[in-house]
Parts: C-alpha cells; structure tokens; sequence
C-alpha cells in the first residue's frame, strides 16, 4: 500500500501544478481512509471531466512526461515500472453514487488531494457491486470491501 501511496502523492504533486486537485478513489483510496491494507493493485485517480475530454491530448502529454506510458486509452490507464493509474471523472460521482465531488475533503501531503468518506465509499462499493461486469472481474472483492466499510463504520 505504501508504495502505492507514495506514487499517488508524487502524481497529486505534479497533478496540482497544473491547476488539479485529484482524488484519491478505489481500494487504494479505501486502505489509506482506514488504515489497513486492501492488497490495492492500482492506483484510480478522479480528475475534472475537461481533463479527460477537452483537454486529454494535453493531460496525456504531461502524464507520459512522468514516465508513464499508456496502456488503454478508453479506461485512460498508463503504466510505469509495474504501477498502473487509471483515470475518470469526479463529476461522475454524483450520477453514480450520489456524492457531492464539490464537498470532497482535501488532504495536504506531498501534493495535495480529495478523498471520499466511509460512508461515500459504501456508497460507490454497494453501487458497484450491482455491476456485472464488476461482479465478474473482480471475484466478489467489492461484497468484502462492504463488510469492511461497515465494520469500521460501527
């Protein structure tokens, strides 16, 4: 998990140079909230839509400066030394899970970012799992990422 996180605040700090605040989302997200290892194996990454329309030739530009290379263009995922980020969009979580992206805490480390609460996470989870695809890929990792959450929301 360290290793991961300390990716991510490396990418959040030069994210923030140009105007971004990412939020830290996904398994990752989840472990660094409540202290505890979920064997994350990638980092996802929310960022402002126009990031990943409008202004994608750009933000793709400045990604592989950081030695990344792309790895799948639709799903916006790069990879660099056995590390993977994917990116989407922070608006996206008010359509899918009802959270307010604009009301996202800000957390101050090397680079600053958001991150979602316990309860937003059992949100995104439980929203997720209704996901077929999901269901498939992911081995029924998102029904133990639940009993977690609610575990620690006792």
């Amino acid at each position: 998990m360290e290793k991961l996180y300390k990716e991510f605040t490396n990418l959040a700090k030069n994210l923030n140079s140009i105007g971004i605040i990412p939020v830290l989302y996904g398994s990752l997200g989840l472990s660094k909230l409540i202290n505890q290892d979920l064997n994350s194996q990638d980092i996802d990454v929310l960022i402002p839509e126009n990031f990943l329309k409008k202004e994608w030739d750009q933000l793709k530009i400045f990604i592989e400066k950081l030695g990344y290379d792309l790895i799948d263009l639709h799903e916006h995922e790069f990879n660099k030394n056995g590390i993977t980020i994917a990116f989407a969009s922070e608006e996206d979580l008010l359509p899918f899970a009802d959270i307010d992206y604009t009301k996202l805490e800000v957390i101050q480390d090397m680079g600053n970012y958001k991150t979602l609460r316990i309860d937003d996470y059992l949100k995104v989870y439980e929203k997720s799992l209704i996901d077929g695809y999901r269901k498939i890929k992911n081995d029924n990792k998102d029904q133990i990422k639940i009993e977690i959450i609610k575990e620690n929301l006792k």
